[in-house]
Parts: C-alpha cells; sequence; structure tokens
C-alpha cells in the first residue's frame, strides 16, 4: 500500500503535540515567523519537541531568517527538517545547504505553469505546492500540478472533507495543513484525527 506522508502544520501547545503522538503523522510543524499567530519561540518549540514521539520528524517553518539561525535550530534538534517559506531565493537554499545535511522543504506559491517550472528546478529536497502566504485556507487549481514529476508536499486549502479527493487525483508525496484542521484559531484534536484518517483511507484503496 502507498503511503502518503502527513504533516501537521502550525502546533504549539502540549495538547497538540499528545494528539500528533497518538495520530503518528510523518512530520509536524512549527511556525518560527514572528508576524503567524502560530508562532512559537525556539525555546518554547524545544519543550515540544522535547515531548514528541521520536517517530515523527519536526519541520521548522521559517520567513527570511538567516540561515545560520536555522542551521542551529537543527544542529539543536530542536527542529529535524527546514522549511523555507518567504520566497528565500536558490542563493539561500544553497547557503544553507553549506551549513547542514538536514533536508530542506521550499514553498512555492502557486499560480500559474511558471510557478510550477520555478518548484520544478528547486534545489531544495522537497518542494511544498501552497496557495498564498500560507495558512490562508484556500485551494489553488490542482490541475497545474499534473506536469511536476518530483516529490512534493501539496498544502493550500486541504481539511478533512477534500483531502481525500487530493490524494487520490494527485498522489503528491506528502499532504500539508493548518488552518484546515483548527476550530477558532487553535488545534482541533477531532479535525486531526479526521483528516489523518481521510488520507489513510484513500491510501488503503489506492489500486494496486
Amino acid at each position: 500500500m502507498r503511503k502518503t506522508k502527513i504533516k501537521l502544520c502550525g502546533l504549539s501547545r502540549p495538547v497538540d503535540i499528545e494528539t500528533a503522538n497518538r495520530l503518528q503523522p510523518d512530520f509536524i510543524g512549527f511556525i518560527f515567523a514572528p508576524k503567524s499567530r502560530r508562532y512559537v519561540a525556539p525555546e518554547r518549540a524545544a519543550e515540544l519537541k522535547a515531548m514528541l514521539a521520536p517517530s515523527i520528524q519536526a519541520v521548522g517553518v521559517f520567513v527570511r531568517e538567516e540561515p545560520e539561525t536555522v542551521a542551529e535550530l537543527l544542529r539543536r534538534g530542536v527542529i529535524d527538517v527546514a522549511q523555507l517559506h518567504g520566497g528565500e531565493s536558490e542563493e539561500y537554499v544553497a547557503r544553507l545547504r553549506a551549513l547542514t545535511d538536514r533536508p530542506i522543504i521550499k514553498a512555492f506559491r502557486i499560480d500559474g505553469p511558471e510557478d510550477i517550472n520555478a518548484a520544478q528546478a528547486s534545489g531544495a529536497d522537497y518542494v511544498l505546492l501552497d496557495n498564498g502566504a500560507g495558512g490562508t485556507g484556500t485551494v489553488f487549481d490542482w490541475s497545474l500540478v499534473q506536469t511536476i514529476d518530483r516529490p512534493y508536499f501539496l498544502a493550500g486549502g486541504l481539511d478533512g472533507e477534500n483531502v481525500r479527493s487530493a490524494v487520490e487525483t494527485l498522489r503528491p508525496y506528502a499532504v500539508d495543513v493548518s488552518s484546515g484542521i483548527e476550530t477558532e484559531g487553535l488545534k482541533d484534536a477531532a479535525k486531526m484525527e479526521r483528516f489523518v484518517a481521510q488520507v489513510r483511507a484513500a491510501d488503503r484503496e489506492e489500486t494496486p
């Protein structure tokens, strides 16, 4: 059975980590962009990471942060993967790669075919295809994804109601959700559970 990887992003409370440990996604995300309402300070992230099951990788989401700061959080084990969400250049990716051997995800806002071309050419280990600035709860035109032939994280407007269709239609490497598993701005355990269940149901029903 194919296994679509799952990333539950924007976790900020111990109860969120407890739910993640029960559901066992592949990744969880900490937001280190100070302007985000989901922002967590590095010290807080370290406390939450200590609670996280070792089988789950923590992704740090950054917006134009200094590469040395990102590399230091990776070195300390506060996060396992870096996600760049601020339109960072390929030169930035190269600078970060020179500082760490940990995986790098680069996010791309998908408005047209030229954005898919840019994602295709990225030097990051993985690309994340999103709509807008991220966390907007809006789906982009999935037909644009059909031409990409590298592993990608699908984000942007996913929730427990549409993620099964997304997995069945696009078969992405991974799916990423934040606002789609929230109620009144906080992570909702029931929505997290439904999202994970729908992804795994789509995987089970894939034709061999």
